[in-house]
């Protein structure tokens, strides 16, 4: 992870991207207001914790960003990074890796376990394909 990332932060909302997801309004509103840390030892999400994880990181154009996240059909979910609130055509994507978790039936995925580098102190990140936004709490110095 890089270190600039070593925080803790809080997500703060769930973000209005048209999109088709596994999670329905009850499952994603139980996000709002967990806390996520980052460190070099550790990645957490409420309770579930994967120690010392590995990143990789890259940086997505919009259009990758797009044709990565959205569906090839018609009716399947569009998404863009200005539907996430990123307005620069392009994003800095972080990607932890650690082993599957148990979330809900739904996803083994843990929130926050790829995310979007927004800012200094905003990420963006999804499940099931729900996107939210978390703001940086504090950094963590270890």
């Amino acid at each position: 992870m890089p270190k600039n990332n070593w925080a803790r932060s809080i997500v703060t909302r769930q973000l209005p991207a048209p999109t088709i997801s596994c999670w329905g309004e009850a499952e994603a509103k139980k996000l709002i207001g967990t806390e996520l840390a980052y460190s070099a030892q550790s990645f957490r999400w409420k309770d579930v914790r994967a120690k010392n994880p590995t990143a990789t990181t890259r940086t997505l154009t919009a259009q990758q960003f797009h044709d990565e996240n959205s569906g090839a059909g018609s009716n399947s979910s569009q998404v863009t990074l200005a539907q996430v609130g990123i307005k620069t055509n392009h994003v800095l994507e972080i990607k932890i890796s650690h082993p599957n978790a148990s979330i809900t039936g739904a996803t083994s995925e843990i929130p926050g376990g790829t995310l979007l580098s927004k800012d200094k102190n905003t990420i963006i990140f999804s499940v099931c394909n729900i996107y939210f936004e978390a703001k940086r709490r504090a950094a963590i110095h270890k």
